[in-house]
């Protein structure tokens, strides 16, 4: 289904950047990043009255993705990340994860998925995970019972993957 800021169900287009501490999700960084100085120069993104992190390229992060409901949102993102310090080439894609549709991702194109070598740990160092992180995110994908992606226009999914 498209949406268009234009229907009447759809929210207002906004992406408004916000400080790395408002972020809802900072703290499932906080423990996940193998450089926690990155926090330092991460940003929160606030679409939908939802603010959520967005952590720069550094150190061995050499990309970021963001999950956008929509195109227009996605739009919006990347043109407030754009020209900001540790977010190169921004640009709006199509996810490669069955759960999302547009997203917003900078820095080096990841993996993927059908690469040669590809995996969950090549996947989770590139976008600068601890060790300890991707083991417990690997050992948590194969025991996980399958779900269905929901067929809203939400950021928000039945799970979050490692990115």
């Amino acid at each position: 289904m498209m949406h268009t800021p234009d229907a009447e169900d759809h929210p207002p287009v906004a992406a408004v950047l916000m400080e790395a501490r408002e972020a809802y999700d900072l703290g499932y960084y906080t423990q996940r990043l193998a450089d926690p100085e990155l926090l330092k120069q991460s940003l929160a993104v606030c679409m939908i009255q939802i603010p959520l992190l967005v952590v720069p390229v550094g150190g061995s992060r050499r990309g970021g993705y963001y999950p956008v409901p929509c195109l227009c949102f996605g739009l919006a993102v990347r043109d407030a990340l754009r020209g900001r310090p540790g977010f190169p080439f921004v640009r709006v894609g199509w996810s490669v994860f069955s759960d999302h549709g547009c997203v917003v991702e900078w820095g080096e194109r990841p993996p993927m998925p059908w690469w040669p070598g590809h995996d969950e740990t090549t996947l989770g160092r590139f976008y600068g995970y601890s060790e300890d992180a991707i083991d417990q995110y690997t050992a948590a994908q194969h025991t996980r019972v399958p779900t269905t992606p929901p067929a809203s226009c939400s950021v928000f999914s039945p799970e979050r993957p490692l990115v």
